[in-house]
């Protein structure tokens, strides 16, 4: 029988193992714990009395892995982020059920290599519901931990990160036979050795993208924390105010204070880029906190800025546009006779940062964190801008770096190189620079185009058509203007070509499964089937049978 107090600990077992998988992300990074950091969770769940519980643990393990990979959220979200980790939670239900059904008891035959695949798919089916922007879009993706190493990168370019994640899952479930189901075992070891070999195939065999022979010479601004600003721990912001029209008033003052010196700021180092050849100077997210037609001072000098370096500038306006309502934050293309006329406005807002989803029903969120006080609004459509020597390049703004199906969208209207211009200085001293920064080696691999992530305060980085690194990241701790020299290539890779067809299979081979158990079900005449669990203990010690 298990006990009330066994309850308990199985319950916050569940919590803490759902956790486990954050280390393997940035900042600690131990991208080799990800092949079994899904283990004591996933041997937790098959050990599960029922099905009932092993759904309350698969749900309290999701609210877990939530908090613990999204926990730098907290001075924005406070309290919020509980419940919605609890909600976030749920989606891991249809997983848990899987691992216990599939590798409850003792699993062997057809149906250790039936969870070797299937449950591969539950884990899959529940990134791809959270990846849905209404549900705070696909950050903390497993495969995403494998940003730093090749061979994962050159799966990435077959199948995308949803590639990758199936194939981390999948060694996890492997070690679980391995370790619970000495029966198991040969299929298990074959799992493992099948993981190799496709990753071996695909980086022996596979093309890597075709160099066109041509370079672009990009420089990545980064300003660093502006003081007493709404990048400064003490300063002032506007975006969750809800107290006197003095205190607004007196924040609206700080903020503008601070984008302006931001500006001047950028607009120095920008400067030392004059006689450094540069074909492109990139600034972060909201580096211009004015729109620039109600504005011509700053266009003027963000022109003669370009016309003294020699090349465009591409910033970021955050502000209300004069020839339309609201608060837009936009991509703008600048040359040395003022703004192109090339702008791309952000199309998948940031929850509760950017918007606060339900508005009249979760409205209270910003009086409790940083929510927004006002929502921005969304752009209409993709943008791929063209540079002087023909370049063209596809912007992304913030977190739309997550989204693999946005660049890919850019990548195939022609982009050249995928650029994001980003600021998560809100958010200086956690683990979330270095996370978000990461995202840019799975996009560039993905597509083989090179990526450039701008940000105002850090983590900045550049990356390679293949993924790789390409010269040294700015630090949270730096104000430069650094020259990074990208490779361009053509060609498309096979996930350009067909997308997240991982993600297809896995929903087909799920929707196999359940026909045909549901077949099975209703079949006459057939028994029900044995538990997969381990039977029950009863408070004597002996073993609940069914049937007695």
């Amino acid at each position: 029988m298990v006990t009330e107090r066994t309850r308990w600990w199985r319950a916050a077992g569940a919590v803490a193992a759902g956790a486990l998988p954050c280390l393997a992300f940035p900042a600690p990074a131990l991208w080799w714990f990800a092949y079994v950091a899904l283990v004591p969770w996933m041997l937790l769940l098959r050990s599960a009395p029922t099905g009932r519980r092993a759904a309350l643990e698969g749900w309290l393990g999701g609210a877990g892995f939530i908090v613990a990979v999204h926990h730098w959220l907290l001075p924005s979200l406070h309290v919020f982020l509980l419940p919605v980790a609890l909600l976030l939670g749920v989606l891991w239900i249809p997983w848990a059920l899987l691992v216990r059904e599939l590798l409850g008891g003792t699993p062997h035959g057809w149906r250790a290599a039936a969870a070797l695949v299937l449950v591969p798919a539950g884990w899959l089916l529940s990134e791809l519901a959270r990846s849905w922007q209404g549900l705070g879009g696909p950050w903390g993706l497993l495969g995403a931990s494998q940003w730093q190493v090749p061979p994962a990168l050159r799966l990435a370019s077959v199948g995308g990160v949803w590639l990758v994640s199936l194939l981390v899952v999948a060694v996890n479930c492997a070690l679980v036979l391995l370790v619970a189901v000495p029966r198991a075992r040969v299929p298990a070891v074959a799992a493992v050795a099948g993981c190799a070999v496709l990753t071996g195939v695909v980086w022996l065999w596979l093309p890597r993208p075709e160099a066109s022979g041509g370079v672009l010479r990009v420089a990545v601004v980064q300003p660093g924390l502006m003081a007493d600003g709404p990048d400064g721990a003490s300063g002032p912001t506007t975006a969750g105010t809800t107290g006197t029209t003095g205190t607004t008033a007196t924040a609206a003052a700080a903020a503008a204070d601070a984008a302006q010196r931001r500006f001047d700021a950028q607009e120095r180092l920008t400067g030392t880029l004059v006689g450094r050849r540069v074909d492109l100077v990139v600034w972060g997210e909201s580096s211009v906190g004015a729109d620039l037609a109600a504005r011509p001072d700053l266009s003027r000098r963000l022109a003669a800025l370009s016309a003294r370096v020699g090349a465009p500038l591409l910033v970021n306006v955050d502000a209300r546009r004069s020839d339309r309502p609201g608060i837009y934050k936009s991509s703008v293309l600048v040359g040395p006779q003022g703004p192109t006329g090339e702008r791309y406005d952000k199309m998948r807002l940031v929850p509760f940062g950017e918007y606060v989803p339900a508005r009249a029903v979760l409205g209270w969120a910003t009086s409790v964190g940083k929510a927004a006080g006002e929502d921005r609004m969304r752009g209409a459509a993709p943008v791929v801008m063209g540079l002087p020597d023909g370049t063209r390049i596809g912007p992304l703004v913030c977190f739309e770096s997550a989204f693999p199906d946005m660049s890919r969208e850019l990548t195939r209207m022609g982009a050249a190189v995928l650029v994001a211009q980003s600021s998560t200085s809100t958010f200086q001293h956690s683990w979330a620079p270095a996370q978000h920064a990461s995202l840019g080696a799975l996009r560039a691999a993905e597509n083989g185009r090179p990526f450039v992530h701008a940000t105002l305060t850090g983590v900045s980085a550049v990356y390679g058509p293949s993924g790789g690194r390409i010269g040294p990241a700015l630090s949270t701790s730096a104000t430069t203007a650094a020259v990074y020299e990208l490779p361009l290539a053509r060609g498309t890779t096979l996930f350009v070509r067909f997308g997240n067809w991982p993600g297809g299979a896995a929903v087909l081979a799920l929707a196999a499964y359940c026909a045909l158990r549901g077949a099975r079900a209703v079949r006459p005449g057939r028994p029900a089937p044995e538990p997969s669990a381990p039977p029950a203990r009863t408070v004597r010690g002996s073993a609940a049978r069914p049937g007695r």
